[in-house]
């Protein structure tokens, strides 16, 4: 016999019932975006290496350790997207939307990223991104929070995440601070973990983001990026608080948070929660201005943010906020041939928001009705010989206790628009 072909490690199916949860979650992040007057923009999963090396960084862990990134027939060099922002900005310039132009974009889908599979992280998992085009000031960095916070209360998960905030700064403040920063870890570097010495030749500042407990405790007398900002990212930074202030957003300002990608600069600022143990960002983003420059175009102001869906989802599930997501049929259709199958078409027609599945296949009465309670239908619509004839159907409550009653086909309509 030969060996059955599994999924690859990391790269998970998504199986019916849990696919109810991401739907519904998909919804309401597409509400909540839509009437903030964003855009969806659609987005290829493969792109040339160059733009991640160009804009993520070539000393980043995604490009060193985590790209799949293969060769093409043309021995031109190809990556599985393993985030959504640079290829954005590349389509987005591509065609023109830029240049002295305000954008509201937002994307969905798969991102690729080879690292140790666990709960909440995998080789192919799922965000939803958004990004904002030529808009400068605090105002904007405040919109995107806000819209954040607005989707959790949408979904259930206000009480379940926290916002925290920092502000990188201008690359020349950056640049003074790292200096320090080095000197003060150079003198230590005989207490510091084996990833965060890779890191102090490479790229400083993710040291500040280590898991390792000991090099936290070591960064506690460390120098602050909060001391060294220059005064316009210090007065864009107090603008963004202001205004969340004033919404009544709380926050908690964090100044070892850093983002993984070179980009970023000024606003960064991250949601966590402590329901998923270690993986406990489920949304992060900030403000990337340099960014549309360093692949080509004209300087242009952005901000925005991404979201693990996985991590969502598992979180929802968490808070037990699924069991309310209904997945189940309103009516199962019990009968048989081809007079069922053609009623459950009618009823569809009849009632097109509702969910109706026809039992296929045949078999006896009490089977049928066994079948139609296992899957959680509210409802059976009986269409046996009697009905055909009569063109009637027997409506059978499964959930509620209500007579059975028989109707003529033609009043179902307005006889369930009537009980809602």
């Amino acid at each position: 016999m030969s060996k059955k072909i599994q999924a690859i490690r990391g790269m998970n199916d998504i199986l019916p019932e849990q696919s109810a949860t991401w739907r519904h979650l998909e919804a309401i992040v597409k509400d909540v975006l839509g009437r903030y007057g964003y855009g969806e923009i659609r987005l290829p999963i493969v792109e040339y290496t160059e733009l991640f090396k160009r804009t993520i960084g070539e000393v980043t862990d995604i490009v060193e350790k985590e790209m799949y990134t293969f060769k093409d027939r043309n021995d031109e060099s190809l990556t599985l997207r393993p985030e959504g922002t640079a290829g954005c900005v590349r389509a987005a310039e591509e065609h023109g939307m830029l240049y002295n132009q305000i954008q509201r974009l937002w994307y969905t889908g798969p991102m690729f990223r080879y690292e140790k599979p666990q709960k909440g992280r995998y080789r192919q998992f799922h965000q939803i991104g958004v990004e904002t085009f030529g808009l400068q000031g605090p105002d904007i960095d405040a919109e995107v929070i806000l819209m954040t916070a607005n989707l959790w209360k949408a979904l259930g998960l206000s009480s379940h995440v926290t916002l925290q905030l920092n502000s990188l700064g201008s690359n020349e403040a950056r640049a003074t601070y790292r200096a320090e920063l080095v000197s003060y870890l150079e003198a230590r570097k005989d207490q510091l973990d084996e990833d965060s010495l890779r890191r102090l030749d490479s790229n400083p500042l993710r040291v500040l983001d280590s898991k390792n407990v000991k090099t936290q405790a070591l960064l506690e007398d460390a120098p602050s990026l909060m001391d060294f900002l220059d005064d316009d990212s210090r007065e864009h930074f107090t603008g963004l608080t202001a205004i969340l202030d004033n919404a009544g957003v709380t926050y908690e300002i964090n100044p070892r948070l850093v983002r993984g990608l070179d980009y970023y600069g000024k606003t960064v600022f991250e949601w966590v929660t402590t329901s998923l143990g270690s993986q406990g960002t489920v949304c992060a983003g900030g403000r990337y201005d340099g960014l549309v420059e360093q692949l080509g175009g004209k300087a242009t102001p952005a901000v925005g943010f991404a979201m693990g869906v996985e991590r969502l989802v598992l979180l929802l599930e968490t808070a037990g906020l699924t069991e309310q997501i209904n997945s189940k049929p309103d009516f199962y259709v019990v009968g048989s041939g081809p007079e069922a199958v053609l009623f459950a078409d009618q009823v569809r027609a009849a009632l097109p928001r509702a969910v109706v599945q026809c039992h296929c296949g045949g078999g006896k009465f009490k089977k049928q009705m066994k079948k139609a309670n296992d899957s959680g239908a509210l409802v059976a619509l009986i269409i046996g010989e009697d009905e055909i004839a009569n063109e009637q159907v027997t409506v059978k409550y499964l959930r509620e206790q209500r007579d059975q009653i028989t109707i003529s086909v033609a009043e179902l309509a307005t006889y369930f628009s009537a009980l809602k």
